[in-house]
């Protein structure tokens, strides 16, 4: 049964926006998607976002996103350029257009963060107060886009920001695990790690993601007008549980090689995407924890699907044997 209301998800054939459609429409939402040919093909559907509405629509067309926000209680921005390109020129745009529609319907605006905010003067535990500080051009747009949202909410409109480590899960979308550790679709081969041996990292996967955003909408009248919380997800103390949980769900050793970032930051003279993959370089090189006790006080606990569980189900997901 319904609970009567209406979200408007932007970029739900990409990972954590087809996961979140996919964790609202069970928590009873009705759930419209906009994408700019409308309903997308079977390759680059989820498969279990076959039966919901979809609308044509540009995120950069702001008349596009006030059409298809019309009678939403909550717009998910979950759109990002694909393969880091063309930044400067299409996030805060896009975010704008998300915001003009969110104050003309009332709508209550979800972005799911991301850790470039960020700079090493605050590594490596990070709660919602850690000053941002970002070393990037990414990070300072990242900052910029929340920077506005929080404006907004000071003139109306109501905004949750829920920020994540690296994600991974069984659809294929733009993540350091589907593009960098494994090649899905392959017999895999060897592991490219992009870490320093002994550095943790934290990981989220793609369906606990969406479920803790659902959660958090099911008690949305409690939710300050502006709020942010850090999800937790999957730490890996010192990058070798990941790896290992690889090798476990194929029931065989992948060794394990370092990223040749020498070789992406050549490539990256001629190609955008290999440029700014080096530029998130010191993500990997230092600990960045989330600290979740917000997000556990407000929910009562934070979905978490064990790691060997999570990593078979993307494996298997993305065709990795």
């Amino acid at each position: 049964m319904g609970n009567g209301k209406t979200a408007l998800v932007l970029g739900a054939t990409g990972g954590i926006g087809g996961e979140t459609a996919v964790a609202l429409l069970r928590h009873g939402w009705n759930v419209v998607a906009m994408a700019r040919g409308g309903r997308p093909t079977a390759d680059r559907l989820h498969p279990r976002l076959a039966d919901m509405a979809w609308i044509a629509g540009d995120a950069m067309n702001a008349a596009d996103v006030a059409r298809a926000a019309a009678g939403a209680q909550v717009i998910v921005h979950a759109v990002n350029p694909p393969g880091y390109r063309n930044w400067g020129k299409l996030v805060l745009p896009m975010i704008d257009n998300s915001i003009a529609a969110a104050k003309a319907v009332g709508a209550r605006l979800v972005l799911p963060g991301t850790v470039y905010n960020y700079g090493p003067d605050v590594f490596p535990d990070l709660d919602e107060r850690a000053p941002q500080n970002p070393i990037t051009a990414k990070g300072r747009i990242r900052v910029e886009l929340e920077r506005r949202m929080e404006a907004a909410s000071r003139d109306g409109m109501t905004a949750l920001i829920v920020r994540f480590g690296d994600f991974f899960g069984p659809v294929r979308g733009n993540n350091w695990f589907a593009q960098g550790l494994v090649k899905p679709g392959t017999t895999l081969k060897s592991i490219a790690y992009p870490g320093r041996k002994g550095v943790g990292h934290a990981w989220a996967y793609l369906p606990d993601a969406g479920e803790a955003i659902a959660r958090l909408l099911d008690r949305g009248d409690a939710l300050a007008p502006f709020a942010r919380f850090h999800f937790g997800g999957h730490w890996d103390g010192d990058g070798s549980d990941m790896t290992q949980a690889i090798s476990t769900a194929l029931g065989r050793t992948v060794p394990v090689r370092p990223l040749p970032w020498l070789l992406l930051r050549i490539a990256g003279w001629f190609q955008e995407t290999q440029r700014e993959i080096v530029k998130m370089r010191y993500l990997w090189r230092e600990p960045l924890r989330l600290d979740n006790r917000r997000l556990v006080d407000f929910i009562g606990a934070e979905p978490h699907t064990p790691l060997h569980d999570a990593v078979r189900e993307t494996l298997a997901g993305l065709a990795v044997r």
